[in-house]
């Protein structure tokens, strides 16, 4: 498929066979010989070359290394050796994640000359898996804010809409695998880094139960902070490469070891027996109407299939955004001007800390003038993101394990007995223009909430933003609202997705319920195909 494109002086030429397939069809191919992995490696290189230079998603390339290990997976492959499960698949992987003689520079120009000594432990049991690696992707600088950019690297676009970004932090990947340039990609997530990349650019990825692949990057933030941690996640064009990559990064199994349990198979979930809550409002930012029209497309997907689906409200969730934000922001982000001396700031962190150095005596007095001017979103916004005394940190992860406790009664309590999954928006928007995350800190709160529970959550491509649904927003005079109406004008034809929400430690029933829903949506006349060709700038 091919974006809509502008007049330019050339243009992108249509993405080779292989990089139509998922990762798990290249593997069974190559693992029958019906091809090799030398030539689906060089079609995924070739398809690199002609959309990076557009895109500009690629930072790091291991394309001679790539070469080596096709060849290898085929000599294999010749002496008549079984092949693993991901052998010869083309994989790219978040830039802050450390591959061996790689740099991993969280878009910090003073660790350009860093080279990481090993492999990841997620990216090594990846490559052991024989998945061949491409290279490595664009994040936002520290992998704070939704948006591929930084000053070491520069700006990744998303190739469905060059003026919008892929999102982040993981936006590189995000926008490579939807490009075709890899199958299946690693990134991060703290707060929606795997699924809002996912949502704005039309593909697959699930952030695992927070233990289960714990993200060990030195350099994100807050550095040293536990009470909601990263994770590694998977992003793909195909629920089923999804489940596969979670499957192998999460290792064997160890039974001393919780976080390391048995991932059940997926395949063998009856969506019929399940019963599963939806919403589109959680009370903090509107949706717009091509997601709200997503979820109540998906919900009505999944009754079909026989599941029990009912409208319901989530506990307090402006309380609990306010809370994820303030346990991020604790330590009055020093730990992030620690990370950032000698180096050019992104202007989407600058305006992040300039909030976080504002007294809080005068913050009560600045928030309260912000209103009186109509400027309620933005004065959330700067009560959420406040420096804490120790004594005030610990009580605000106390209220995190209350909340905990207390979502998990609502959703054993609900009427009509305890619900299995949440169907919801993955974010408030559509794929957000360029820089509009530097005043944009709300809308992605629907993700965020997940982080703060701990609970697995996958998103799942459903459909595209229609022309007569751009906007039904009244901003008033409310600065971030417009700032959302703006974004959501011109959005016709981006790819929206839903977010499948289970139990902590139950990756397994929301990938199945992904699947359910990515068929039926396959058949819809809408639905956001990749890999997508970007429009020439």
């Amino acid at each position: 498929m091919t974006a809509t494109s502008k007049p330019a002086e050339f243009s992108v030429p249509e993405a080779k066979p292989s990089t139509h397939l998922s990762a798990v069809e290249i593997a069974r191919r190559i693992a029958a010989g019906e091809t090799t992995a030398v030539a689906v490696v060089e079609e995924h290189i070739a398809r690199i070359q002609a959309v990076n230079k557009i895109l500009n998603a690629v930072v790091v390339e291991c394309f001679d290394a790539a070469r080596a290990d096709a060849r290898d997976v085929d000599e294999r492959r010749a002496r008549g050796e079984t092949l693993p499960p991901l052998a010869g698949v083309p994989v790219t992987i978040k830039e802050c994640l450390d591959v061996a003689g790689t740099a991993s520079t969280f878009g910090l120009p003073s660790r350009a000359n860093h080279r990481a000594e090993a492999d990841e432990i997620h990216i090594a049991r990846l490559r052991a898996a024989g998945a061949i690696l491409l290279g490595k992707t664009n994040v936002s600088q520290c992998l704070i804010y939704t948006e591929a950019d930084n000053p070491l690297y520069g700006r990744t676009l998303n190739p469905w809409n060059l003026d919008r970004t892929p999102g982040g932090s993981s936006g590189g990947e995000s926008a490579i695998i939807a490009a075709g340039g890899s199958a299946l990609g690693l990134g991060t997530d703290i707060g929606g880094s795997v699924r809002i990349p996912a949502h704005f650019c039309g593909l697959a990825s699930l952030k695992p139960t927070s233990g289960r692949l714990d993200d060990p990057g030195k350099y994100s933030v807050p550095v040293g902070q536990r009470a909601i941690p990263s994770q590694v996640g998977i992003l793909a064009r195909h629920v089923e490469d999804v489940a596969l990559g979670l499957t192998i990064a999460n290792g064997d199994p160890d039974p001393c070891d919780p976080a390391r349990s048995v991932i059940p198979d997926w395949s063998g979930v009856d969506v019929s027996k399940l019963r599963i809550a939806f919403y589109t409002d959680d009370g903090t930012f509107k949706v717009a109407p091509a997601v709200r029209r997503a979820v109540n497309e998906a919900a009505e997907i999944l009754r079909a299939a026989g599941a029990e689906v009912t409208e319901w409200m989530p506990p307090r969730v402006p309380d609990a955004m306010t809370l994820f934000n303030r346990i991020l922001t604790a330590d009055g982000l020093a730990g992030v001007r620690n990370i950032l001396a000698d180096n050019p700031r992104a202007p989407q962190i600058q305006q992040l800390l300039r909030v976080t150095k504002i007294p809080e005596r005068l913050g009560n007095g600045l928030r309260q003038v912000l209103r009186g001017l109509g400027q309620t979103t933005m004065a959330t916004n700067l009560e959420a993101v406040t420096a804490a005394t120790a004594a005030q940190y610990w009580r605000n992860v106390e209220t995190q394990l209350d909340y905990q406790e207390a979502f998990a009664d609502a959703m054993a309590r609900a009427d009509g007995g305890p619900f299995d999954l949440i169907l919801a928006p993955p974010c408030s928007l559509p794929a957000y223009l360029h820089g509009a995350t530097r005043d944009l800190l709300t809308g992605g709160g629907y993700l965020t909430l997940y982080n703060l529970l701990g609970y697995p959550a996958g998103v799942v491509p459903m459909t595209r933003v229609r022309a007569e649904e751009e906007t039904e927003r009244k901003p008033g005079l409310d600065y971030i609202k417009k700032l959302a109406q703006r974004i959501e004008r011109g959005s016709a034809g981006l790819p929206v997705g839903v977010q499948v929400v289970a139990k902590p430690w139950e990756e397994h029933r929301a990938l199945a319920v992904m699947r359910t829903l990515e068929k039926a949506a396959r058949l819809r006349p809408d639905f956001p195909w990749t890999p997508v060709t970007p429009p020439a700038p």
